[in-house]
């Protein structure tokens, strides 16, 4: 009788994976991006997600001003198995900073969630945590609310994984100031489709 192999599977570093991107490996319609060393297929973009993420740029840009980068699907470098590219993004600094490598500490990270929710609110979270990033905010299309997520730490036992201390959500009516622009208030209906 054959014993069952279990099943192997390979992680790519974040050298590798852009290696295999600047060498044209995936197709220009392939929307992925590195996440712990998984090659991970982007959720595809509805009208309502689209029109958030434009919405998410304007009001970022208005907040930071020119001393600030506001990017929109665009990807990020963090450590050494992951790439992500969030929604909206924002790094001090101007577009030709960036000509030789991609940014590795963004101020803020926007991901807009409707199907992958349950994604962002997890994995999404842990990666930007123990990157480190202050400010990650999730524009949730499913409940039109914006959920805060702020202090990034390593989470007690029994999980062991980094995560946010303070995540706040806030409606429509509320309003919201950047930690890296705290004189900017952005009303989260304007992020809102």
């Amino acid at each position: 009788m054959m014993q069952a192999r279990s099943i192997r599977t390979r992680r790519w570093s974040r050298r590798e994976y852009e290696t295999l991107v600047e060498g044209g490996f995936f197709g220009c319609h392939e929307r992925l991006e590195l996440i712990g060393g998984l090659l991970l297929v982007k959720e595809p973009q509805g009208d309502p997600h689209a029109v958030a993420v434009d919405l998410a740029a304007a009001a970022l840009r208005g907040a930071f001003g020119k001393a600030w980068l506001v990017r929109a699907h665009a990807h990020v470098a963090l450590g050494r198995h992951s790439r992500p590219e969030p929604d909206v993004y924002v790094v001090s600094g101007s577009p030709r900073d960036y000509r030789e490598a991609a940014p590795t500490r963004p101020a803020l990270v926007i991901e807009v969630a409707e199907s992958r929710l349950r994604f962002d609110r997890g994995q999404k979270a842990s990666l930007y945590a123990r990157a480190g990033v202050p400010d990650y905010w999730i524009v949730n299309l499913v409940d039109r609310v914006l959920e805060v997520h702020r202090e990034p730490a390593r989470l007690e036992p029994p999980r062991r994984r980094c995560g946010y201390r303070s995540i706040q959500t806030l409606g429509p009516d509320a309003s919201v100031s950047p930690l890296a622009a705290p004189a900017a208030r952005i009303a989260v209906a304007d992020l809102l489709p």
